[in-house]
């Protein structure tokens, strides 16, 4: 018995149909010689700390930096979830050989890989299914071409190095920066790419609060209803530019210079995922995870390929196939099509000429996955808007990509006025391109006929100007920092070059996003994102630069990959992450903690041993007094505020020392209604005295 198994019970249904497999279990579907199952996701994951011992359940500096010798795993704690992966076992131990159909990259390996691993089947043979997109030829085509698990070897590598190593890093860094300096139940989460994403966005925010606005002039004049800058650039008081103007008022303004440039814009290279979801940002608003979502979706409704991709480009042996989609997007985009048929001048039997040895064919720009493009399986009227909306974007930019590029005349006009250059641009355009399929409101400067040392009467001016902050990240902007490791960069041949050492993969950016504000570290405003108070905080407690590098972490990416291709070896990537750790350990835990760094958590004014557990100390946080020793288990709280009044400072000393409290007035009952009493500290309890 041959068993598959796929990522999502979608996938699974829709190999079983193809392979015309109808009996339906409990957990899977069987017939002719096969069973098709699937995992729901993650099923399996790594053990907690204290599952290897048990010393290490205590939240203490003194047992870090935590390295298990060798990563076990467990199933998750979900009963649907485990009937699932215990079906699966069940399947895997009578199997005579094992299919993986996971999703084709670093993560669908990871799953199955562990899946195999907990079930204790390594042994079964194995073969991977690998395709790119659902449809029923791809899938097809893929059966016919089952590869040998171990040819993916390097890439479960990759990927159980990526999940080991975001292990040891968000696992000993959060505790211990929460131990040095959280205050309770505050915890300081720290990961190997959520911190340096973090990191970017509150050095972002600071540079604008502190940005000190400077005025500035500038001179221009206006000749032929024409704007010209003068050549002196800005100057810094206003005196200047006005010694300036009337240096040149008066006098005749004469062209003294007039260029021509020719500027070929090619098309926008294909969509990866990250291109995506910034186009989607900018044109749409939508979070880099909604764009996911919605990219998903389509894809498991069979009308793109595998979203997940950080390429730009197509195979190279895919030409006869892309001429067939351009043809076949006549009857979905027979407008864009037809454009595209007259500008190169042919026709659909001469359709592969467009194609051929176009720069969008590069098998060396592509490991996984190639671009993001349609299928030859069009959409009915089953897509939402918003689905509706992505598909188009794609389609669009695919079909553009095949467009000559767009063809203008760059004209400098140079011009002078009492030995005073001045300068002006203007653009022409000669061939739209590919621009035809975007029409946009021209924002192109279209200038008069000038002609060589014409002169004339001109209205000198000086425009009086301010400078301007760096604008807040948006999730289009984020994904692009995130993308180039921080540095910018408008060019797409430049942006393919950073990519390979960019922050996170294209699958994981999103969710990177979401669980910063999710952890509220920062949060949206509008297309904005902006850091909290939290997020600047921490932040500026991490010393260490390289933890809240995109630099250094885009390193270890690139590490990764290189992982995958065998250039570089996963036990020497491991080592590299354990010393980090383990120096990042001793450099935190031998610096002092200055009263400013805990924002004065009140041991300095307590001095107080804890009534309760008597070991550790009362500690102020920003809601309570609580223990000091809390994440041993000491349950000692007093909330400072009770019934809707705030204690004092010395009612609740007074509560800690002697157990009770003199008369307060101030409480508010649940009716409303305000009320006095004295407050009485026993057994861990604060309670009210009414006597």
């Amino acid at each position: 018995m041959k068993v598959i198994i796929a990522e999502k019970p979608s996938v699974a249904k829709e190999i079983a149909k193809i392979l015309k497999i109808t009996n339906r279990k409990d957990g899977y579907f069987e017939g002719n010689n096969y069973q098709v199952t699937w995992a729901i996701g993650h099923l399996v994951e790594l053990i907690q700390p204290h599952e290897y011992n048990p010393e290490w359940k205590k939240w203490s500096i003194d047992v870090l930096p935590i390295f298990p010798e060798e990563f076990k795993l467990k199933n998750k704690k979900d009963t649907g979830l485990n009937k699932q992966l215990n079906t699966i076992k069940k399947l895997f131990k009578n199997a005579d050989e094992i299919i993986c159909a996971t999703d084709a990259g670093r993560e669908g390996e990871l799953i199955f890989r562990y899946i195999l691993s907990w079930c204790q089947c390594e042994h079964i043979p194995a073969k991977r299914l690998w395709i790119a997109s659902l449809t029923t030829d791809a899938i097809k085509k893929g059966f016919l071409n089952l590869k040998s698990s171990t040819e993916y070897d390097s890439l479960y590598e990759e990927a159980k190095c990526r999940s080991e190593s975001d292990w040891i890093v968000g696992l000993n860094c959060t505790r211990l920066f929460t131990i040095k300096y959280g205050r309770y139940p505050e915890l300081l989460s720290i990961g190997r790419v959520q911190t340096p994403v973090l990191s970017m966005i509150v050095n972002r925010d600071h540079d604008i609060k502190s940005f000190k606005p400077n005025d500035f002039w500038e001179l221009e004049t206006i000749y032929r209803n024409t704007n010209f800058t003068s050549k002196l650039g800005r100057f810094e008081n206003e005196l200047e530019a006005e010694r300036a103007l009337n240096k040149i008022k008066g006098n005749y303004f004469k062209i003294k210079g007039i260029k021509k440039l020719q500027e070929k814009t090619n098309p926008p290279l294909l969509h990866d995922l990250t291109d995506l979801q910034k186009e989607m940002n900018r044109t749409a608003g939508f979070s880099a995870q909604k764009t996911l979502n919605l990219a998903q979706t389509l894809y498991e409704k069979k009308l793109l390929t595998y979203p997940r991709t950080d390429s730009r480009y197509l195979p190279q042996d895919m030409t006869n196939e892309i001429a067939s989609l351009l043809s076949k997007l006549k009857d979905t985009h027979p407008s864009e099509i037809q454009k595209l048929y007259n500008i190169h001048q042919v026709d659909t039997s001469t359709l592969s000429s467009i194609v051929t040895g176009h720069r969008s064919f590069n098998d060396k720009k592509i490991s996984d996955h190639y671009a993001i493009i349609p299928t030859e399986q069009f959409p009915g009227n089953g897509l939402s808007e918003d689905e509706m909306q992505v598909y188009k974007t794609i389609v669009l930019r695919f079909i553009a990509n095949f467009f000559p590029p767009c063809v203008k005349n760059i004209v400098i006009v140079e011009g002078e006025s009492n030995e005073t250059g001045f300068h002006t641009k203007g653009v022409t355009i000669d061939s739209l391109g590919w621009k035809e399929l975007f029409p946009e409101k021209d924002s192109d400067k279209l200038l008069p006929n000038f002609t060589l040392n014409e002169s004339g009467e001109h209205d000198p001016l000086i425009k009086k100007g301010k400078t301007t902050p760096p604008k807040h990240f948006t999730e289009s902007s984020l994904l692009s920092g995130m993308e180039t490791a921080g540095k910018v960069c408008d060019d797409d041949e430049i942006k393919e070059a950073l990519k390979e050492k960019g922050i996170g993969t294209p699958a994981t950016r999103a969710a990177i996003i979401e669980t910063l504000i999710k952890r509220k570290y920062i949060k949206r405003q509008k297309k904005s994102l902006l850091s909290t108070n939290a997020g600047q905080r921490l932040i500026g407690l991490i010393d260490n630069k390289n933890i809240k590098s995109a630099s250094m972490t885009g390193e270890w990416e690139y590490k990764l990959k290189q992982i995958q291709s065998g250039d570089y070896s996963s036990e020497e990537f491991m080592n590299e992450i354990r010393n980090f750790i383990t120096k990042m350990t001793q450099d935190v835990s031998s610096k002092a903690v200055s009263k400013e760094t805990m924002a004065n958590d009140g041991d300095d004014d307590l001095n107080l041993p804890c009534p309760v557990c008597k070991k550790g100390q009362v500690k102020e946080s920003p809601k309570s007094f609580s223990c000091s020793e809390w994440r041993d288990g000491c349950k000692f709280t007093i909330w400072k505020v009770i019934a809707g009044k705030k204690l004092s400072f010395l009612t609740i000393k007074k509560l800690i020392t002697k157990g009770s409290s003199d008369t307060l007035t101030g409480f508010t009952s649940k009716k409303g209604k305000k009320f006095s009493a004295k407050l009485i500290y026993t057994d861990g309890k604060v309670e009210f005295d009414f006597s």
